[in-house]
């Protein structure tokens, strides 16, 4: 190679250094911006929440105790009433049906066969009346004679015993009559008009219905006048003070519930928080179809509430509230968003921001809330991580925080 040539060499060598570091610059990738947090150390829980319902503990539904006509229920929701005063209901008997034609005419010939059977009784009873006068007439004549031992003893006996059986059939005979009579009245109640007997009945001695407790009347389920049934159900007392919350679980997490863990509500419509304690998980699971039409199966879990009621004193029977129970919880616990965790392989891991580079680092969670994870290994407080990872962060990928990229 000549010296010409060497010369023009040395001249093209910084023309081409200066183009490969332009295209270099060009097509050289940016960093990716990313939203990173710092893994922090402080308190976790871990709650179970669903909507419940806060009703009385106690409900006492009223019953009618006897079919008949129930008069209006004066009482209404909200009010206060005693144990074995408070009147909740009046029932007088029931109005009797209309007759048809054919039935009223069967009761009017009824009504005339008792009359009828009325008067042969009463002729038969006169008869026997005649039949005892004579038979006692007969006796003092006899008793006579047998002074003077002019007849015999049987004669006289036989005389007593006729007086005697006379004197019984007359009273057979006035039974009769009675019973008779009594036929009749039962014949002529039948023809009774149903007008006519409510206002007969406007002033009867009626069956009256007590409030079994002393509490508020929760609702008025029968108020108007009406005729019910035995056992129809009238209204609903409880104590309103007396108030819990039942909130029906997925049977997968009613499994991590256990009386005694504690419940925070919230939702339930006034200011803050109240303070509630699991009292029962109930032994027995139903299915429940949600509002997507899935059957799930569901668990009651009954909660008391701890704080004073002057705080929930509005809270009342039906209204919704939101309880959260807790399950688990730590005072000072390694954690950090679940938004950053992702699966690589078996393993959970997250990106770590070290020098501007994404490094890939494995962790293993502990306890999850919905919100954060507990970090047991591979992280430790003030790790800034990369949240929300995308498929073009990679191990050693160099990133840049999105807040410092704005600025």
């Amino acid at each position: 190679m000549n010296a010409a040539t060497v010369r023009r060499f040395i001249l093209w060598i910084p023309v081409v250094i200066a183009l490969t570091g332009a295209l270099a610059w060009l097509f050289w990738p940016d960093p990716v911006a990313v939203d990173l947090t710092e893994v922090r150390n402080g308190p976790l829980q871990v709650t179970i929440s669903d909507e419940g319902e806060a009703r009385v503990r106690d409900v006492f539904v009223v019953s009618a105790p006897v079919a008949g006509l129930m008069r209006r229920v004066e009482l209404e929701a909200g009010d206060h009433v005693l144990a074995n005063e408070t009147v909740i209901a009046r029932l007088e008997p029931s109005i009797p049906m209309f007759l048809d034609e054919r039935a009223s005419a069967e009761a009017r010939a009824g009504v005339d066969a008792a009359d009828a059977a009325r008067k042969f009784a009463e002729a038969q009873r006169r008869r026997a009346d005649a039949e005892r006068e004579f038979a006692e007439s007969e006796l003092q004549r006899l008793r006579a004679l047998a002074v003077k031992q002019s007849i015999s003893r049987n004669d006289l006996e036989a005389a007593e015993r006729r007086s005697k059986t006379a004197v019984a059939a007359v009273a057979e005979a006035s039974a009769n009559v009675k019973m008779r009579e009594f036929e009749y009245q039962q014949a002529r109640a039948r023809l009774l008009n149903p007008s006519v007997t409510r206002r007969a009945a406007k002033d009867c001695d009626c069956v009256l219905a007590y409030s079994p407790i002393s509490g508020s009347v929760l609702r008025v389920l029968q108020e108007s006048e009406n005729v019910i049934a035995a056992g129809a159900p009238i209204v609903e007392i409880g104590d309103p003070a007396n108030i819990e919350i039942r909130l029906d679980l997925l049977s997968e997490e009613a499994v991590r519930v256990r009386p005694g863990q504690r419940v925070v509500v919230d939702g339930w419509g006034g200011p803050g928080t109240l303070s509630g304690v699991v009292r029962r998980v109930e032994p027995f699971g139903y299915t429940k179809v949600s509002a997507l039409g899935i059957e799930e199966q569901r668990v009651d879990v009954l909660i008391d509430l701890t704080d004073a009621r002057e705080r929930w004193r509005r809270l009342g029977h039906g209204y919704r509230v939101q309880p959260s129970i807790v399950v688990w919880e730590g005072a000072h616990v390694v954690q950090a968003p679940l938004s950053a965790l992702f699966r690589d392989g078996e393993d959970w891991a997250v990106f770590v921001a070290n020098d501007g580079r994404a490094e890939l680092r494995h962790v293993e969670p502990g306890q999850l809330n919905g919100t954060y994870a507990q970090i047991l290994s591979g992280l430790a407080p003030g790790d800034r991580i990369v949240l929300h990872p995308n498929d073009r962060i990679e191990a050693g990928t160099r990133i840049i925080e999105r807040v410092a990229l704005k600025g």
